[in-house]
């Protein structure tokens, strides 16, 4: 059973910048895993397709529609060169359903192989009311780390151990907010906070610490445990 989840801040447009008075500024980490298998095609990529014709061209067409990257050639061409040679290899596609999709085990990678699963974990965290645990990413109060990425790295790995199978992308924070107690809770102090992107590499299971529970979420599932803040998540995060 899923607990309740508290309010406890609403987002709010901000400046760019640090902060020039005491406000706190928290790293946060959205790990996240990325899909497995090929997800499959939009069908309104699909038709548009079928109603031009596109053939292969339209295989190329949909892929790059629906996930605005470039592919080369090579990749997109492996499809039909199956049988073409001295021998043919019969392909058998994995079940895109597990086991674990099935009885919605929300602690496993082993599902929903075909999203974007993001980690989010259930303790103490900076800013909660009373110190009570709530829903969270893994974060950490920026100290004396040279940089916020330093900062965001220290955060993820006081939760995994080490970040050998983890990848951050770049170096600028993917998104910031500026957290501010809600009318009910006014002793919850106000900070900023800046969400940086780690991905999942050569791994489909973690020993997940410091915290009392945690789930592995895709997009859709994280606005459940993120109501007030699901407008902001919802543009930040693209799938």
């Amino acid at each position: 059973m899923r607990r309740s989840l508290t309010s406890l801040v609403r987002p709010l447009t901000a400046t760019r910048g640090f902060s020039t008075n005491s406000e706190k500024i928290v790293a946060s980490v959205l790990f996240e895993r990325l899909p497995v298998v090929i997800p499959k095609i939009d069908p309104v990529c699909g038709l548009i397709a079928h109603v031009f014709g596109l053939g292969l061209v339209g295989s190329r067409f949909r892929w790059r529609q629906q996930y605005r990257r470039r592919y080369p050639d090579e990749f997109l061409d492996k499809s039909n060169s199956r049988g073409k040679g001295d021998y043919q290899m019969e392909y058998v596609p994995a079940p895109r359903i597990t086991e674990t999709d099935k009885t919605n085990d929300r602690k496993s990678l082993q599902r929903a192989l075909d999203r974007r699963l993001y980690l989010i974990l259930y303790g103490e965290t900076f800013g909660a009311p009373g110190g009570k645990p709530i829903w969270h990413f893994p974060e950490k109060v920026y100290e004396s780390e040279e940089s916020l990425r330093k900062c965001a790295e220290c955060a993820l790995q006081s939760v995994l151990g080490d970040l050998s199978h983890t990848y951050f992308v770049g170096n600028a924070p993917m998104g910031h907010m500026v957290m501010q107690p809600a009318e009910k809770m006014p002793d919850v102090p106000s900070y900023k906070q800046f969400f940086f992107k780690s991905q999942v590499i050569a791994s489909n299971k973690f020993t997940i610490g410091k915290c009392e529970d945690f789930v592995w979420v895709t997009k859709d599932e994280l606005m459940e445990y993120f109501p007030e803040s699901a407008e902001f998540l919802n543009k930040m995060i693209i799938s």
